[in-house]
């Protein structure tokens, strides 16, 4: 089964929730969460379970948990299908 890591750019307290491309060779994703008590962490795993249509369990944050910048793995789903399932490719 494949899996892969990428690297993650979170926007905390997003009026417009979602993944919004890719800056600086990291994945930009939107959160309406602000950043206390991991609340942004998890919504940031059922933000990229939703938009990979993965079981929130084949997504982990890996590296950067109490900072924005960040490495997730995911569980079932190659680099490049992941990039064309959050329409990045």
């Amino acid at each position: 089964m494949a899996s892969c890591e990428l690297a993650i750019r979170v926007v905390p307290r997003a009026s417009k929730p979602g993944v919004a491309g890719v800056r600086a060779e990291a994945v930009l994703v939107r959160i309406g969460a602000a950043p206390v008590d991991g609340a942004a962490n998890a919504e940031l795993v059922d933000t990229l379970a939703r938009a990979l249509d993965l079981p929130r369990r084949a997504v982990t944050i890996t590296a950067g948990a109490a900072s924005r910048s960040k490495r997730v793995r995911l569980e079932g789903v190659s680099r490049e299908e992941a990039f064309r399932r959050l329409g990045l490719s």
